[in-house]
């Protein structure tokens, strides 16, 4: 025995399929696009967590520390004669290890970049880094830099930083030159060293090169590209460009070069 349905009910199941069928598009849709979104979420959360610890370095370790250094000038001026060398001894080391703690929180937070500029930035960065390293250095800018958006200021100071401390790590090199360029089509940022070379990865992340893949998601949060040139024996040499926003084109267009 067959049962007839009524056919607003067969006009309800209808759109109810339909409505379902729909968020099955959608929910394919947005997971399609998730992957980039979780990127770009994961490289502003590890901003925003760099940010804090810096502040805690600089504004509660570092002031213990400062409170540690008084006490102990205190204590030293009051002690036996006999013990003062121990207590200098002290104090020496609350004092190197303030100036390391106030060096971890400007490479977490670089707060120069908003007062300074990106060049200044970077100049100042690798002053402190390479100072007591052997690495001949040096960084050309013959441009103002006036302008440069935060978010592309900010992803080439941490790549140029990852690309330091990787040459640091792994390289032996013994040269590096880092190079900043406002071209037509945004800003140009080359590092290149004479150290050991490596054999980029296809995939950074999946063969475990996490410094590349950090660089890369920077790159691809802003839309620009990133080469990466080397081989055992051949140095290594990584170019990265951030594209303006369409408004500023015509604007870095016009900017001359210094003389």
């Amino acid at each position: 025995m067959s049962i007839s349905l009524p056919l607003s009910l067969l006009v309800l199941n209808s759109a109810a399929l339909a409505c379902v069928w729909v968020g099955h598009c959608l929910s394919r849709k947005s997971i399609k696009f998730q992957p980039q979104e979780l990127a770009d979420r994961l490289l502003q959360v590890q901003e925003n967590e760099r940010h804090r610890l810096s502040r805690e370095l600089h504004d509660d370790i570092g002031q213990l520390l400062t409170a540690a250094k008084l006490q102990s000038e205190w204590l030293k001026r009051r002690i036996p004669e006999e013990l003062r060398g121990q207590c200098s001894v002290l104090c020496d080391t609350l004092d190197e290890t303030l100036t390391k703690v106030r060096d971890v929180s400007a490479i977490l937070n670089p707060r120069q970049l908003a007062s300074l500029g990106l060049e200044a930035s970077l100049r100042a960065h690798l002053l402190r880094t390479l100072a007591n390293t052997s690495v001949h250095w040096s960084l050309e800018c013959h441009q103002r830099l006036t302008g440069i958006p935060e978010e592309m200021a900010v992803a080439a100071f941490r790549i140029t930083q990852e690309a330091v401390t990787n040459m640091l790590r792994h390289a032996q090199a013994e040269n590096l030159l880092v190079r900043l360029q406002r071209l037509p089509q945004g800003l140009s940022l080359l590092i290149s060293d004479d150290g050991l070379g490596f054999v980029p990865a296809a995939d950074p992340a999946r063969e475990g090169q996490r410094g590349m893949a950090g660089m890369s998601e920077r790159i691809d949060q802003l839309g620009g590209t990133l080469t990466v040139a080397s081989e055992p024996g051949k140095g290594t040499q990584i170019e990265a460009l951030f594209p303006w926003a369409p408004r500023a084109l015509e604007r870095a267009s016009t900017n001359k070069v210094m003389h």
